[in-house]
């Protein structure tokens, strides 16, 4: 059934990076027609109800009208170890992931966390998220059930590990590749749903795995292959000595094919000038996990200097080494890491990367992270004055991007007025 939603709209025409903050567009007194699961039409709300007079309208007053927020990185299976204290990368690996993650073998826990996941997610505004898994199909198959029945658009695969971990979260090569294929068979392209290959990084897989699902993804070249990439110094260390025949990190998944299009890298903090060239040459996507990364003291992203080089990123929590599931307040750390680093992002550049940056780093663009005709209706309405901390910055601004700032910097769940999956609100 055919709907009218009025309030303020937000959307993008370019990369605000690119194009400046005039990438944005703003409708003050703004629409958006909604039917059959898509966004049919935007425009001023006189226009769009006069030329729809007998669609029912859902009036938002001065709330804002945004595309949902698109997470690129996150680890669902982390959910219950969220903020939990004071460890570095591997560390934190050994001493709460691996102990959680071996929990969801069992397809009951599995599809508990899950559903408290997108419970969690939703109540933040997210509608799409790119998961990890665990190496349990029926961690796979809890998350894809879970968003099909809420009609998300989500992704995920099953994190293969043959090295380098506990006995209860080891596979083989042989038994990734063939767990993964079928995996990918039953789930890729069902509903909203996308498959995505997944080795956790380096030093959890041997060259003959890392060979083994670079074979997959050349066979399945449809889907994402997604990793991490240089998120903390004392691993990279570890991974020279795991391949000391590579060049760098990069080379560790480009000798087995598992970098080009389609290819998600999280963190690429501490990138060496080879690594820069050949992600950019080989349309590789990055992924910025601000809160994490500060989190778990793995260092500063290079924002201004990837972007101005061209580079695909995306925005991400990272739950559950990232420190919230909200992707307002990774917006705002993403502001602070740039500060550190010499480089105040502007509001339009920031809420582009948790909408339509991390929908083009998973190849989506085409279809979510924006209000425009022909996209998939997944919003997010914003309350701009959700706390009196922000509404009294809110009644001080001159325009919408001195409106929104506050919400960004000190917004949670409660700014979150109204959430929307392929057009139903949730």
């Amino acid at each position: 059934m055919a709907e009218i939603l009025t309030g303020q709209v937000l959307s993008f025409v370019a990369d605000p990076f690119v194009a400046g903050p005039e990438a944005a567009r703003i409708e003050t007194d703004g629409a958006v027609l909604l039917d059959g699961g898509r966004i049919v039409a935007t425009g001023p709300a006189g226009a769009l109800r006069a030329a729809h007079p007998g669609v029912p309208v859902t009036s938002h007053g001065r709330h804002l009208i945004s595309a949902g927020f698109v997470d690129a990185h996150v680890h669902y299976p982390q959910t219950a170890i969220i903020a939990s204290w004071g460890k570095r990368l591997i560390d934190w690996l050994n001493t709460y992931t691996f102990p959680e993650e071996m929990r969801l073998a069992d397809p009951d826990y599995a599809a508990t966390i899950a559903r408290r996941y997108f419970d969690l997610t939703l109540a933040h505004g997210t509608t799409t998220v790119c998961s990890y898994a665990t190496i349990h199909p029926a961690s796979v198959d809890a998350f894809f059930a879970e968003a099909q029945a809420r009609g998300l658009r989500a992704l995920t695969g099953k994190t293969c590990m043959d090295r380098n971990a506990p006995e209860g979260l080891r596979d083989t090569p042989q038994s990734a590749h063939d767990d993964s294929a079928r995996l990918l068979a039953r789930w890729h392209g069902v509903d909203r749903l996308s498959y995505v290959i997944t080795p956790r990084f380096s030093p959890t897989s041997s060259p003959e795995q890392l060979e083994a699902l670079g074979a997959l993804w050349a066979a399945n070249p449809g889907c994402l292959m997604q990793t991490h990439l240089s998120e903390q110094t004392d691993e990279i260390a570890w991974v020279r000595g795991l391949f000391p025949e590579a060049r760098d990190y990069l080379d560790t998944y480009e000798r087995f094919g598992l970098a080009g299009p389609g290819a998600v890298f999280g963190h690429a903090i501490w990138l060496e000038p080879r690594e820069k060239a050949r992600l950019l040459d080989m349309d590789c996507s990055l992924v910025h996990c601000p809160t994490s990364n500060t989190f778990i003291g793995s260092g500063l992203f290079d924002m201004a200097g990837l972007k101005a080089a061209g580079h695909r990123i995306g925005l991400a929590t990272d739950t559950g080494g990232g420190s919230s599931f909200s992707m307002l307040r990774t917006m705002a750390a993403a502001y602070e890491v740039g500060q550190l680093c010499g480089n105040a992002l502007h509001p339009a550049q920031l809420w582009w990367l948790a909408t339509q940056g991390s929908a083009r780093a998973l190849r989506l663009d085409d279809r979510i992270g924006n209000v425009a005709a022909g996209m998939e209706a997944d919003l997010v309405v914003i309350d701009l004055a959700s706390t009196p901390a922000i509404a009294q910055a809110t009644a001080r601004a001159q325009d919408l991007w001195q409106a929104l700032f506050p919400t960004i910097m000190m917004g949670d769940d409660r700014a979150i007025n109204a959430v929307y999956v392929a057009g139903r609100r949730v």
